[in-house]
């Protein structure tokens, strides 16, 4: 039987890329309405024959291709096919399923599913809709899952800012009720259908790792701690002397002292806004010899980056003060819309700021699981810089 045959849109532009996105302005407006998140065929100004994508004519990303080869349809085949070999690539290439049972299964454009993103949560998986044309695809892709993972959970989700820019109503299920997952022999506590999704992030898994070698009777300081990852594998696995965890959000709080607690850690978490606090013990004198900071986005509009990295210096400046000479002070931002070349400056002028001496070590991002596409490399949104302070 003949698959029917898909709406054509056409492009302004020659195509001359292979980004999987393609903005509203280099888009012809069709002349028949298309829904959101449409299969659509798509031709560019010379009739030349690009790709099949999802069409939202809503949407800033208004095409976002999901194959350039003429003889591959887009039907359910398609979507079994491309989930497995994301699903391959985590338990037999990274083998991840050795060292946790909480990764990511399918990570949007690197993965080649562009708008959706998975998480394997134990026995619960969660699924996070970005763009019109894979929520409505929800269906086919919980039965794939399905079949992938049959003793699990299932809860999905989109973002109401993401609704609102892709034009579709998400309405989760009730949640399903918060378990534990273990990762590198450590026990977390993670609630899927909280404000903060699933209140644990698998992405900084190998620089959680990595930071606890740093540690060993060592006093540590997490700044912006959130369900506190850095703080339990510090005490946990560092072996640390002394652990401290700030944050300003009470329920993460909450959460850091339960994922102490099933660990049988000693930390002393405090809820308060690190720049107060910060300033509040700086004229004491006191000191850590690790300092994390992990603050959450910061923005998702373009308009307010310069914001953003202000923040990011004012609070590296204030965070710089309490490391001990000769420390290791570990900063991040997830914000994806900041360059890695950005965040290097606002650090520069931070340590100028605050009159310490900086030596920068490593530079790392988020764990395998969260790859990026070469040609989008917008899924590139972690980075982690390893300093060293010298005095």
């Amino acid at each position: 039987m003949t698959a029917p045959a898909l709406p054509l849109v056409k492009l302004k532009i020659e195509r001359r890329s292979s980004h999987p996105w393609i903005f509203q302005k280099m888009v012809e407006k069709p002349t028949e309405r298309i829904p959101p998140g449409t299969i659509v065929e798509i031709q560019d100004r010379a009739g030349q024959w690009v790709g099949r994508g999802f069409y939202n004519g809503h949407s800033r990303i208004t095409l976002r291709v999901l194959t350039s080869k003429q003889d591959q349809l887009v039907n359910e085949d398609f979507f079994r096919e491309r989930i497995k070999r994301a699903i391959r690539f985590r338990r037999e290439t990274l083998r991840l399923d050795e060292t946790t049972n909480a990764y990511r299964l399918v990570h949007s454009e690197a993965d080649e599913l562009s708008g959706l993103v998975v998480d394997r949560y134990g026995q619960t998986i969660v699924i996070e809709f970005f763009s019109a044309g894979m929520f409505k695809q929800r269906d086919l892709i919980i039965s794939i899952f399905r079949d992938e993972f049959p003793d699990s959970k299932f809860y999905f989700f989109a973002e109401e800012h993401v609704g609102k820019q892709e034009s579709f109503d998400c309405r989760p299920p009730d949640a399903p009720p918060p378990g534990t997952i273990t990762e590198n022999g450590v026990r977390f506590r993670v609630a899927p259908g909280s404000k903060h999704k699933t209140g644990f992030f698998c992405d900084q898994r190998d620089n959680r790792r990595l930071m606890s070698t740093f540690c060993n009777g060592k006093k540590v300081l997490d700044l912006c701690c959130n369900t506190g990852g850095f703080a339990v594998y510090a005490k946990t696995i560092g072996k640390a002397a002394e652990v401290v965890g700030v944050d300003l959000d009470e329920q993460v709080i909450a959460l850091a002292a339960q994922n102490a607690n099933l660990n049988q850690a000693r930390i002393k978490f405090i809820q308060a806004d690190i720049f107060s606090w910060l300033r509040d013990i700086y004229p004491s004198g006191q000191k850590y010899d690790v300092v994390i900071l992990d603050p959450a986005k910061m923005t998702r509009d373009r308009e307010e980056v310069e914001t953003a990295l202000k923040k990011y210096c004012d609070m590296n400046r204030v965070a710089l003060n309490v490391v001990s000479p000769g420390g290791i002070f570990l900063t991040c931002s997830c914000t994806g819309l900041v360059s890695e070349t950005d965040f290097l400056e606002s650090i520069r002028r931070a340590a100028w700021q605050a009159q310490r001496t900086v030596q920068i070590f490593n530079l790392s991002g988020a764990a395998a699981d969260h790859p990026f596409h070469a040609q989008a490399q917008e899924g590139r949104y972690l980075k982690a810089v390893w300093c060293r302070v010298v005095e």
